[in-house]
């Protein structure tokens, strides 16, 4: 096998992995991989080869991460998006705070909760509260 179809190989591979993960950045590594095989085609040595895959690897990925398509689409943190986390936007009622953080079941479950923007020691009143961020098994909440 030629050496250009080694790095053909490779791309393809990255392609396939690809379609299972569904971000574009192995995609801009595949494009990379293409590079160094029309590189092996021109006759470069295996070092300019793995050099310009990896000159056009990289620069295909920072140039996706500085479209529209690298960066979120609503500017919102994934914590805070209710399109990501289906418990943002929902109410929990909270019947007693202690040095400011409290346990509420929620869908079944004991959850730490913690008051947005709360300063320290204070305690809210206890009542309905609407969760506006998930942090791992903590409930971030608004009044």
């Amino acid at each position: 096998m030629a050496e250009w179809s080694y790095w053909l190989v490779a791309a393809g591979a990255l392609v396939i992995v690809e379609l299972f993960i569904g971000t574009f950045y192995l995609l801009m590594i595949a494009i990379g991989l293409g590079a160094g095989a029309l590189a092996a085609l021109l006759g470069l040595g295996p070092a300019l080869q793995t050099l310009v895959a990896a000159l056009v690897g990289v620069g295909a990925t920072f140039a996706l991460r500085r479209s529209r398509f690298g960066k979120l689409a609503s500017g919102v943190r994934a914590e805070r998006d209710p399109n990501v986390n289906m418990d943002i936007g929902q109410t929990v009622n909270v019947p007693a705070w202690q040095d400011g953080a409290a346990r509420v079941m929620y869908r079944g479950a004991l959850w730490d909760v913690e008051l947005d923007r709360n300063p320290p020691g204070a305690n809210p009143p206890p009542g309905h509260y609407k969760i506006c961020e998930v942090r791992g098994s903590r409930l971030i909440v608004a009044g």
